[in-house]
């Protein structure tokens, strides 16, 4: 059974840095066949997709708030995912969540290639437990 184990999360001033770890388990191919996605919850709000890669298709997306401050990437010999964030705001406040699918799961709706999401219904089969990101002076 695939999982996810999230950490990396902390406490760090308006303007600070944080690199936020997925580290993926049980899944016997290379992290790059997957569909990886990194999501948020604010107290009080609706769950967010931030971003997304999936390696073998090489697409990634960022939602609007943070193109230019945050970079997800992956490392597949360590079957580990990433989310570098910079500049962080305190909007950027929430618990973080990665969730992982086949690479397979989700396609472009005019040339069907495959891709990832992070629009609603957030249809991804696998959910870390999360990591607390708490950006305040």
């Amino acid at each position: 059974q695939l999982q996810l184990v999230e950490s990396g999360g902390d406490l760090v001033e308006p303007g600070g840095t944080l690199t936020l770890s997925c580290v993926v388990s049980g899944f016997s191919d290379s992290i790059d066949n997957l569909a990886i996605a990194w999501f948020r919850q604010a107290p009080g709000k609706e769950r967010e997709g931030v971003s997304c890669i999936v390696r073998r298709y090489n697409r990634t997306i960022y939602t609007d708030s943070v193109k230019g401050r945050f970079t997800i990437s992956r490392d597949a010999s360590k079957m580990t995912a990433y989310l570098k964030m910079n500049n962080l705001k305190s909007e950027d406040t929430a618990l973080y969540y990665c969730a992982a699918d086949s690479s397979l799961q989700f396609k472009i709706p005019t040339s069907l290639q495959p891709t990832c999401d992070i629009t609603p219904p957030y249809a991804y089969k696998h959910w870390g437990q999360g990591t607390q990101v708490t950006v305040s002076s």
